[in-house]
């Protein structure tokens, strides 16, 4: 079954980079010209999904903003006959049908996804994670709605990570089914390095069926007092039904202030715009370190 509907998780507080998204939702922070929901967005467009759900908070509507049209900036655009830019603006308004809700609490991924369950209804979805962009010819979730519809199982997108970050992320149990694709029989969140199954961790995108909603509204709280999705697709990969795919592309975590400086940076050496300056930048910062 192909897969037409995506959640976007971004109602986090984005505590982690402040004092930045103190006013500024951290999905908005720009990666050079574009703000990291917009390459989230594309993602999924790319990957033929057509509805997007974006879960928010109080405070972030300027995300629907970005996404809505601007008719005042198109006007003027247009009158200034600058039609590179109004196309871009255009199109970014026009990339899919895009839907909100709010997480009135800021209870946990988990709970953000349950908000979701009349928005998916019966039908298998993806998941974007608000804070992980991925840059790549080939969309990421794509590669995992590719997987889901060969086999038929939840997909969860993997990289292995060192010690240092599978602390702090996730812990898979896994088994190599062909390249790049994985069986996931069991997953552990924020383990020790003593718990850990090993340094394969989700990184920001999942394909799940709409029983994870069932799971979930049946799941304790978990760490940090709050409701994690890995605990409900914990389930689902101890059943047998989870595949994981170490997808292509690169992931740049933008709930890190490293991760974001990283992403300007390497996304800026490709950007047609900045290239051939921010290299010789480089090059000449380097002559002084």
């Amino acid at each position: 079954m192909k897969i037409k509907k995506a959640i976007i998780p971004a109602a986090g507080l984005g505590t982690s980079v402040l004092p930045a998204s103190k006013a500024m939702p951290q999905e908005m922070l720009p990666i050079v010209d574009k703000p990291a929901i917009l390459y989230i967005v594309e993602e999924a467009v790319k990957a033929g999904i057509t509805d997007i759900l974006i879960i928010t908070n109080r405070g972030k509507g300027i995300i629907e903003d970005h996404f809505d049209h601007s008719v005042e900036l198109e006007h003027s655009l247009n009158s200034r006959g600058k039609t590179d830019m109004l196309n871009e603006v255009v199109k970014t308004a026009n990339l899919a049908n895009i839907y909100y809700i709010r997480q009135k609490e800021t209870r946990g991924l988990g709970d953000a996804v349950l908000r979701a369950k009349e928005f998916v209804g019966n039908e298998p979805f993806a998941v974007l994670y608000g804070d992980d962009v991925i840059v790549g010819d080939i969309p990421a979730i794509g590669e995992l709605c590719d997987a889901y519809e060969k086999y038929g199982k939840s997909v969860v997108g993997i990289k292995p990570v060192s010690d240092e970050l599978i602390v702090k992320y996730s812990s898979l149990k896994v088994e190599s089914i062909s390249d790049k694709i994985y069986s996931v029989t069991d997953m552990i969140e924020k383990p020790s390095l003593s718990e850990k199954f090993s340094n394969y961790s989700i990184l920001g995108r999942c394909v799940l069926e709409s029983s994870i909603f069932d799971i979930l509204e049946n799941t304790p709280l978990g760490a940090g007092g709050e409701l994690q999705l890995t605990d409900a697709m914990k389930v689902v990969a101890q059943n047998g039904n989870m595949l994981g795919v170490d997808f292509s592309g690169t992931r740049y975590d933008m709930g890190n202030k490293f991760g974001i400086l990283k992403a300007n940076i390497e996304v800026g050496l490709n950007h047609p715009d900045t290239k051939d300056e921010l290299r010789e930048y480089i090059k000449d910062l380097a002559k002084t370190l």
